[in-house]
């Protein structure tokens, strides 16, 4: 193909005159005697550049050290504003649902059919508040407290109606 003619190649055509074109050509002589002699007629000098930088950088790597450590430190001391959030919405969950209870509790005792299953669901409510002020991070405490609550509320509701 010439760049007179008007014909256009495929891509596939064109691929091939390109690799066509490609040839490897070996050096006429051996070049490595001439890269060892000009290596070897390179001054032979130290390094010096990297130790004065470092001595330029240690000052503000020992400031940006000092600043990681204090840092870490306050930020371990310093309590979350959601430990105490999740502590509240227990409480609040708590007040709320002993209210609702407080008020078929007295009719809910003369069945004694359920008073096992709703000291068990008490005593669960128990252990999941005091999990919740163990580690009151784990906000998937405060959903299971929720569930526990609304199951006593729904048992508490079935022992009445009988």
């Amino acid at each position: 193909m010439t760049s007179h003619d008007p014909t256009p190649l495929s891509d596939d055509a064109l691929r091939w005159q390109l690799r066509a074109l490609r040839q490897d050509a070996p050096p006429s002589r051996d070049l490595w005697p001439d890269i060892a002699a000009a290596l070897a007629a390179a001054p032979q000098t130290p390094v010096a550049a990297p130790a004065s930088r470092r001595r330029r950088v240690a000052p503000f790597a020992l400031a940006a050290s000092v600043l990681l450590a204090v840092t870490m430190t306050w930020q371990l001391q310093r309590t979350p504003e959601g430990d105490a959030l999740i502590q509240r919405e227990a409480a609040a969950m708590t007040r709320d649902y002993s209210g609702a209870l407080a008020q078929m509790d007295a009719q809910a005792k003369a069945s004694p059919d359920y008073a096992p299953a709703l000291h068990a669901l008490d005593q669960s409510a128990a252990e999941i508040r005091h999990a919740i002020a163990t580690d009151p991070q784990a906000r998937f405490l405060l959903e299971q407290l929720r569930r526990t609550y609304a199951r006593r509320l729904a048992l508490t509701q079935r022992a009445v109606m009988t």
